[in-house]
């Protein structure tokens, strides 16, 4: 089995996807998903939890068709950790041919947070600022009621990975919020240049 480092995730991600956008939102999940192992008692697999959530969807942009399918031919092709897999082919459960559920907290927080990080960095571009440092949960609230708003974030979705957790939805709506706050320089550092 290997082991990637980051840099060979990096790698990895890049090898599959080229667009800004994808890149922007893989860097995303990745710092949410670090944030949300160390405030959730995992810190110790933070690492773990972060390369799930930058590869997560590494068939996407090639492969849209087979998201959560073809990453398994190409994971397992590279012999990487199987718990690594069912993370990144979970997160599409329901949504996708992906046949894996989501099982452990970390693929439960993937699942939510994956959507929930393209809605807020969505309403976070039509603020003044462009940045999520000024925003309030109240208007998250608006925005993820507003069904034409980000048409593309399901928030069947969201709400069901809040349900998977055991959260009640503004709690996972205020938490996400201040992950991406306490990660926006991280993630704006990861992206420069893209």
């Amino acid at each position: 089995m290997t082991q990637l480092t980051r840099e060979q995730a990096v790698a990895l991600l890049k090898e599959y996807n080229h667009e800004p956008f994808h890149l922007r939102h893989a860097f995303t999940v990745e710092a949410v998903m670090d944030w949300y192992a160390r405030e959730l008692g995992y810190g110790d697999q933070a690492d773990f939890w972060a390369m799930a959530g930058l590869l997560h969807d590494l068939d996407f942009e090639q492969y849209p068709d087979e998201h959560c399918v073809k990453v398994r031919e190409l994971m397992e092709a590279r012999d990487l950790d199987p718990a690594l897999i069912h993370a990144v082919v979970s997160h599409g459960w329901g949504m996708t041919g992906g046949d894996a559920q989501p099982e452990h907290e970390m693929e439960k927080v993937l699942f939510a947070a994956d959507e929930l990080t393209g809605l807020i960095g969505a309403a976070a571009l039509m603020r003044p600022s462009k940045s999520v440092q000024d925003m309030e949960l109240s208007s998250l609230k608006k925005k993820y009621k507003d069904k034409r708003f980000a048409a593309g974030c399901s928030r069947e979705t969201i709400a069901q990975g809040a349900q998977l957790l055991g959260w009640a939805l503004n709690d996972l709506l205020e938490r996400t919020l201040q992950a991406m706050k306490a990660k926006e320089a991280d993630i704006e550092a990861q992206c420069a240049g893209l």
